[in-house]
């Protein structure tokens, strides 16, 4: 099974880059999306459809044109769960899940933290993912949980470490948390496979920072540790350039 997460930044302005003839290329069995900006009503699902992707699951932030997540599948899942239950998490439609026989696949959004109290409300989300998921592992333990974490891990991820060591997104206490969540259960399939410098999934539009290469990784898939001996490949595809985001792109045996 070939899996990407995109973070697209606008699902309709990544349509209009080509985004639709570009997956068509890579022919993903399942696409988890983020930050779609769109309520389903906005867009023409046929497109999707006609693209291979007959099972799409769009949830969107109560906020028009803001955050919201996807899930687009060639297969029907068995089950899709919309959110968390937690009013907090949902009301901003950053998290939905399609389950395939033994696999759970997950998209998601975590919030950023551009100034204090975006931070505090960060912090209070990780927090109860991290719960949130503790009790899913008990009946889903085959989780793949995949997208935009909004957090750079080690200094690796990051072009700057010294400089924005004290930005959100590099802060020691968003790290420390993405180090817990690794250490709950699950494996950072990307540094399984690579462990060079200079691999990053978002550049700002700023400064020529793209062409630069001067980028952070925020974009993961996170693979439970059951799934090891299934994982295949963990990649990331730069050269897709429709967004200030790039996806990754992951393969399991399902």
């Amino acid at each position: 099974m070939k899996i990407i997460s995109y973070n697209v930044n606008g699902i309709r302005a990544a349509l209009k880059k080509g985004f639709l003839d570009w997956l068509a290329t890579v022919s993903p069995d399942v696409v988890c999306l983020q930050e779609i900006k769109a309520n389903e009503d906005q867009l023409d699902l046929s497109l999707f459809e006609e693209a291979g992707y007959t099972y799409n699951y769009w949830y969107s932030a109560q906020k028009k044109g803001y955050s919201g997540v996807a899930i687009l599948s060639k297969s029907k899942p068995d089950a899709v769960v919309f959110g968390t239950g937690i009013e907090h998490m949902d009301f901003e439609g950053r998290n939905i899940r399609a389950d395939f026989g033994d696999l759970s696949i997950m998209s998601l959004y975590l919030p950023s933290g551009t100034n204090i109290q975006r931070l505090d409300h960060k912090l209070m989300y990780m927090a109860d993912f991290q719960e949130y998921i503790k009790e899913l592992q008990k009946t889903n333990p085959n989780l793949i949980i995949l997208g935009d974490y909004n957090i750079c891990h080690e200094a690796i991820d990051i072009h700057n470490p010294v400089g924005l060591k004290n930005t959100s997104g590099f802060l020691p206490v968003e790290r420390e948390w993405i180090g817990d969540f690794i250490g709950s259960g699950f494996i950072d399939s990307f540094r399984e496979f690579n462990s060079e410098p200079d691999n990053y999934t978002w550049w700002s539009y700023r400064a020529n920072a793209r062409n630069n290469n001067k980028g952070w990784r925020l974009d993961y898939a996170m693979v439970a540790d059951p799934l090891k001996d299934r994982l295949k490949r963990s990649v990331i595809l730069a050269e897709a350039k429709h967004s200030d985001h790039c996806p990754i792109l992951i393969e399991i045996d399902s």
